[in-house]
């Protein structure tokens, strides 16, 4: 059996070592292909597709997405082994969504495990229940983003309706002791502090959820859309500024939850 997980195949397109984000510590990040959603301030639209893609970078052809063994990832990811114990770091799988390959996000998790490496998940949860369910057994923490109360405004904005997620995201924190609710703070989207302070206030109401990060917006990724020959939505949208986002995180604060800025 231990065999057959080292042998299971997904499709990443990238690991990104040394990070300080997203999970404790000092983390290796396994970027996984595919997505369930279309955000339209994506900051990894390569991430969308489960397909292979070409993507022009610095006017270069550029391969997106391979496909590689669990065995493979942890090759890489134990180089920073030491890195982990001094710091309390571990893995991070990211997107795309990570559980658009469960499967295949469940056996490198576990493996990691067997290795005595934390693991994380950045998560959407947009999924069947079933599929959440693989991952647990083997998550220390459970990363889960929520952009919106509102249904419709969320699929307007990201392609879906926010229900699945948000039943999830209340079946999770009943059965997982370490779950973090982040938010990627949008203008024009959930800016405003009553939405924070609605998306705080479902937080809150998650047994066990004492965290809630504000992940400000950026457009690091503005220009992959180019070189993916998209357009981006959102050009001309400037981030937030540090004050607007103390004032954000000053609401969220009011449920009683800790709050950061940033992941």
């Amino acid at each position: 059996m231990k065999n057959e997980l080292l042998q299971k195949k997904g499709r990443i397109f990238d690991i990104q070592r040394y990070s300080i984000h997203d999970g404790p510590g000092i983390r290796t990040i396994v970027f996984l292909k595919g997505c369930y959603l279309r955000c339209q301030w994506c900051s990894n639209p390569e991430s969308q597709e489960y397909e292979i893609q070409t993507m022009m970078v610095a006017g270069k052809a550029k391969i997106i997405g391979r496909d590689v063994t669990v065995e493979e990832v942890l090759s890489e990811v134990r180089k920073d082994m030491p890195y982990y114990r001094k710091s309390g770091g571990g893995l991070t799988l990211s997107g795309g969504e990570s559980l658009y390959q469960a499967d295949f996000a469940a056996a490198l998790l576990c493996e990691a495990q067997e290795m005595g490496i934390n693991t994380a998940i950045e998560s959407t949860a947009c999924t069947e229940f079933s599929q959440v369910e693989k991952i647990l057994p083997f998550l220390d923490t459970f990363l889960l983003d929520i952009k919106h109360m509102d249904s419709q405004k969320h699929k307007k904005h990201t392609g879906v309706s926010n229900e699945r997620i948000l039943e999830n995201a209340a079946k999770i924190a009943r059965v997982h002791n370490n779950l973090i609710i982040r938010v990627p703070v949008i203008p024009g989207f959930n800016h405003t502090t009553q939405e924070i302070e609605q998306i705080a206030a479902f937080a809150a109401s998650l047994p066990g959820v004492k965290e809630i990060h504000l992940l400000p917006y950026h457009r690091l990724g503005q220009d992959k859309y180019t070189g993916l020959g998209r357009n981006y939505s959102l050009d001309g949208v400037e981030p937030m500024s540090l004050e607007a986002m103390e004032t954000l995180q000053a609401a969220a604060l009011k449920t009683g939850l800790m709050c950061q800025i940033g992941g």
